[in-house]
């Protein structure tokens, strides 16, 4: 599978976050989605990552938008990864890679001349028509969320997406 290009569907998808709750793209229609899909929970480049997007939270929630991060780890060590940092991002869990392999993420990799199979870090913002926005392809992990979120808050713009309002408490 190759990864989606800017226009066409995002391919759905449904996954168990850290929280154990189901995560499914399709319900997340009228908000724009950041899914940064990352090799491994707890290894340097990935942790950076990982806090990046929590810094970026507010800001993301600001403007109405769903950030999950994926990786091939289980629940339970998204679960540890997430306590250790302090992370305030969803974790999905895909060891089966439905969501990396519909996404294309799952990619021969090399490393010190070694080829091997594995998941290549990348974000897709998705617009909250259920369209891809925006592919980016993270090469250099520092300032990769304030990237995205640049490309979030543009998106926001273009299509008029109205941050949720906050409900009044009932009296």
């Amino acid at each position: 599978m190759t990864v989606p290009a800017p226009g066409s569907p995002a391919p759905d998808f449904e996954l168990i976050t850290d929280s154990y709750e189901k995560f499914r793209l399709s319900d997340h229609l009228g908000h724009p989605v950041v899914l940064y899909f990352y090799p491994q929970d707890d290894t340097e480049g990935c942790t950076l990552e990982n806090i990046e997007f929590t810094d970026q939270m507010p800001e993301f929630r600001r403007l109405g938008a769903v950030v999950v991060g994926i990786s091939p780890d289980t629940v339970e060590k998204h679960c540890s990864f997430r306590d250790k940092y302090n992370l305030g991002v969803v974790l999905a869990a895909d060891p089966e890679r439905k969501a990396i392999e519909a996404y294309g993420i799952w990619q021969l990799k090399k490393l010190w001349g070694v080829e091997y199979m594995g998941v290549k870090r990348m974000t897709v913002l998705i617009g909250p028509d259920g369209k891809v926005a925006e592919v980016f392809h993270a090469t250099r992990i520092k300032g990769h969320a304030e990237k995205v979120l640049a490309a979030t808050r543009a998106l926001v713009e273009r299509t008029g997406t109205a941050p949720p309002k906050a409900r009044r408490p009932r009296r």
